[in-house]
């Protein structure tokens, strides 16, 4: 017993140091006695770069923390327990952004943990994606951590504040920024949010500038950058892989590669990020109304009347759907329960007595 509580106050001591790169106290019951926390900060190789009171190290996962589906294993802002040179375990996470490997696979990949922001990334510089930024406000929302819209490239923009409330209309509930890493623009108020111990991470696609603004917050080169193209002001694909910095002010940043491919892992996030569609759809008459031609549709009047863009209910739908086709990718049991509410509707249209032979 003696052995054990000295174990216990010597792992106390050393994790006092990690508040700063986010550590709280809560996690300590969930750490295996004999072992030390360390916060992975890149993933590659096949071993770890973990940050731990001693500085940062690079360690070997245990085999039992391989895992082929992907969510289970570690990744950048995870919390591990170590033993010597091994990560033995991973503690439990208080958010996650995931999403679907690209292709037609039930895998998952876990991009960035115990996330208190993400930064949903694009540039000012020629047309904001309205569908492509929702997308991602969908997934973040779904991940547990707070969306940050940051629109970067200010300085090449002609009427800041008009695209910022273009993007602010859809982007519900959800603070929007505009920055340039050229010029310092709205650097400070992302940087307020980026208070000691936060941890946020940055998505988006290639091009829209991730790197340059990670070098702007940290005051020094943590990402490589690449010239912009001249044609359209877009920068170039620079980042390979996911990486956890810690910022001059007590934050910490993670900068990942741009995504092709943003795929839902699950519609946790979507009808929030749809806020506006779905509580609409509450007002239906029916509860299995298709928001189509059906009576009484709340979401339809809306439409009609003005009040809600017929494009918002398209991505709501679009990422509903898709949704749920990776949910019958993933789970035999929804699969099974597709299966069986098919042959329900077939049976019942036979059953019909005047349908046309």
């Amino acid at each position: 017993m003696g052995g054990r509580r000295a174990d216990l106050r010597s792992t106390i001591s050393s994790v006092t140091h990690l508040s700063g790169i986010g550590w709280s106290p809560d996690r300590l019951e969930h750490l295996p006695v004999g072992t030390s926390p360390g916060r992975v900060a890149r993933v590659d190789r096949g071993r770890l770069s973990v940050l731990t009171a001693d500085g940062e190290r690079r360690v070997h996962p245990a085999a039992g923390l391989y895992d082929p589906d992907g969510i289970g294993a570690p990744a950048v802002g995870d919390w591990v327990a170590l033993c010597g040179e091994l990560a033995v375990a991973l503690l439990p996470r208080t958010s996650a952004f995931t999403r679907t490997v690209a292709g037609r696979t039930s895998a998952a990949q876990v991009v960035a943990a115990n996330l208190d922001l993400v930064f949903v990334v694009d540039a000012l510089a020629g047309p904001t994606r309205a569908r492509r930024v929702e997308r991602y406000l969908a997934v973040a929302w779904g991940s547990g951590a707070t969306p940050v819209v940051v629109l970067t490239k200010a300085d090449l923009c002609d009427d800041v504040a008009a695209a910022v409330a273009e993007v602010a209309e859809d982007a519900l509930g959800v603070e929007v920024l505009a920055v340039s890493a050229r010029t310092g623009e709205g650097l400070d108020a992302l940087r307020a949010l980026l208070g000691p111990g936060r941890t946020a991470a940055m998505v988006g696609p290639s091009g829209v500038g991730k790197s340059s603004l990670a070098n702007a917050l940290a005051g020094r080169e943590v990402a490589p950058t690449q010239d912009v193209r001249e044609a359209d002001g877009r920068g170039r694909h620079t980042t390979t892989s996911r990486e956890l910095h810690v910022m001059p002010g007590g934050g910490l940043l993670v900068d990942t590669p741009g995504m092709r491919e943003l795929g839902l892992y699950d519609d946790e996030g979507v009808d929030t990020a749809y806020a506006d569609v779905a509580e609409l759809a509450t007002e239906c008459r029916f509860r299995d109304c298709a928001h189509r031609t059906e009576p009484g549709c709340a979401v339809a009047a809306a439409i009609d009347d003005g009040r809600l863009d017929p494009a918002r209910l398209l991505g709501w739908r679009k990422l509903q759907a898709e949704a749920h086709r990776q949910l019958l990718r993933s789970d035999a049991r929804a699969r099974a329960a597709e299966h069986q509410r098919a042959k329900a509707l077939f049976r019942a249209y036979r059953s019909q007595p005047n349908r046309v032979r």
